[in-house]
């Protein structure tokens, strides 16, 4: 908890120096609007109480809700409004007059400024509660479920820092330097960085010299206003267990002068780095990667240990970030579904088999369907890295692929991207029942949408064909305002 009480963190009158006695403090928020201050650039008081899911304090002013990066709940304010609405205003945060008691020291110098995380000045019991609150309200304003003990307690981190084994970083120039880092939120002006204290520590050494190494090469950087330049991210990629590091710098273009000699250098210089590749994304998009990764030299994969099972990780596949946390949220998956080796299990969004293989193990038969033919390759070489021969992988969209099948599988897992699942599949799901659904989410939104559809229908049709058993969210992201969670449906008779 901070020690002092007020904090200055932008240039502004105190209290004293307005003269706001009590009275007139406390008779603001009736008077807002006579006095004309919901408005840009009004100056007015806050007390944060909630956690937006976009990470911002919220507070409310006259009946409005105000929304202010880098605030906590329990947080007294004052705050400058920035982006005004009728109904809603974004603020830029000026003093902290009275410092909640969930608010931490955070443990990044750039935390106020970095849009990697929006939480490191909350304390992290509070992080948690507020991850769990976010899952009980999309499911109940979103979903319009009626929640009893259905929502389990949040799954904790082991560890709040130092968790994550994949980070893809954007580069850009400035006087001749070569700087990696984020982006400030809602901008693209990057925050530089030569540590990050969520990524694996083991990382950091990399982050620091790989730029210097760039910037010696002489090769450009690219801009996104003018397309012009070639490196456009460096990735880094780490097994927990193992130790192996993977390097990836995403590439305009293959043309990277010294390419090979530099990457034989940096696999001489880094005794756990196994590969160096090379993606090529020569689009002007947002997308980090592009669909073309060559290896320079070394491997193109890591390996790493999960579940008890090999798996060899691709620098541009998908794979959870935070490696201990997957592995608790299966544990949760497996004692939940209480498999006896006579399922056949349909994992859809599989990627390279993470959860397949593992409840595969178990089961009679697993069927896997992922849409990146890359994922696929690698999902079928991971099965045979441990043997596993009950299990087959299909590549296509799930909403093509699902309706084909020919049958219902005992067990359906769900595992979609932000987005959710595709209506095609929601309304394949009602059509042709599974006697249980495994729904594995990042965005609790989408998922309390489709659990509507699967579990109530529409409200004057009333066509759910599934009763929602439990929800199990965990913390994967630490820092941040993302949670991850599964939920277990079950055929309604």
């Amino acid at each position: 908890m901070c020690s002092s009480v007020v904090h200055r963190l932008a240039p502004a009158a105190s209290r004293e120096e307005l003269h706001w006695n009590d009275t007139f403090w406390e008779s603001m928020q009736d008077a807002a609007v006579t006095e004309n201050l919901w408005q840009a650039g009004a100056i007015i008081p806050l007390t944060i109480t909630d956690l937006a899911d976009s990470g911002d304090g919220v507070g409310r002013y006259a009946g409005r809700v105000v929304f202010v990066p880098n605030s906590v709940p329990g947080d007294e304010l004052e705050v400058r409004l920035v982006h005004v609405k009728q109904g809603f205003a974004h603020a830029q945060l000026l003093l902290i007059l009275e410092p909640s008691p969930h608010r931490v020291r955070p443990s990044c110098i750039v935390a106020d400024k970095c849009g990697g995380c929006q939480w490191q000045l909350v304390s992290y019991d509070y992080q948690l509660q507020a991850k769990h609150n976010q899952v009980v309200q999309a499911l109940t304003r979103i979903g319009g479920f009626e929640l009893d003990a259905q929502v389990a307690p949040i799954l904790p981190a082991p560890e709040a820092l130092r968790y994550r084994n994949k980070s893809t970083y954007p580069l850009d120039q400035r006087q001749g330097n070569v700087r990696a880092g984020y982006y400030r939120k809602g901008s693209h002006r990057l925050v530089n960085l030569n540590r990050c204290p969520v990524q694996d520590e083991r990382l950091d050494p990399l982050l620091a010299q790989v730029k210097q190494d760039i910037q010696q090469r002489g090769w450009t950087i690219y801009n996104e206003q003018t397309h012009r330049g070639l490196i456009r991210h460096l990735g880094l990629r780490v097994g927990r267990r193992t130790g192996e590091i993977l390097l990836t710098l995403v590439v305009r273009n293959w043309d990277l002068e010294g390419l090979q000699d530099q990457a034989h250098l940096w696999l001489k210089r880094y005794a756990n780095l196994v590969g160096v590749a090379l993606n090529r994304n020569p689009e002007r998009t947002n997308a980090i990667f592009g669909s073309e990764t060559r290896i320079v030299a070394g491997q193109g994969y890591l390996e790493e240990t999960f579940a008890d099972l090999r798996f060899q990780i691709r620098p541009d596949t998908f794979f959870q970030v935070y490696t201990e946390q997957a592995e608790a949220l299966l544990r949760v998956i497996q004692a939940e579904l209480q498999l006896q080796g006579s399922e056949t299990i349909v994992d859809a969004y599989c990627g390279i088999g993470t959860l397949t293989l593992p409840l595969a193990r178990q089961a009679k038969q697993a069927i896997g369907i992922e849409m990146q033919p890359e994922a696929v390759e690698q999902a079928q070489v991971n099965a045979q890295l441990n043997q596993i021969t009950n299990v087959s992988f299909q590549t296509g969209t799930v909403e093509a692929l699902l309706p084909q099948l020919g049958f219902s599988p005992d067990v359906i897992l769900l595992d979609p991207p932000r987005k959710g699942c595709d209506s095609v599949v929601i309304d394949q799901l009602l059509k042709q029942p599974v006697a249980r659904v495994v729904y594995v989410s990042c965005n609790p939104a989408t998922l309390a949408r489709d659990l509507r559809q699967l579990c109530l229908g529409e409200a004057d049709r009333g066509e759910g064909r599934y009763t929602l058993q439990k929800v199990q969210p965990a913390d994967f992201f630490p820092q941040t305002a993302h949670v991850e969670c599964v939920a277990f449906l079950t055929r309604s008779p």
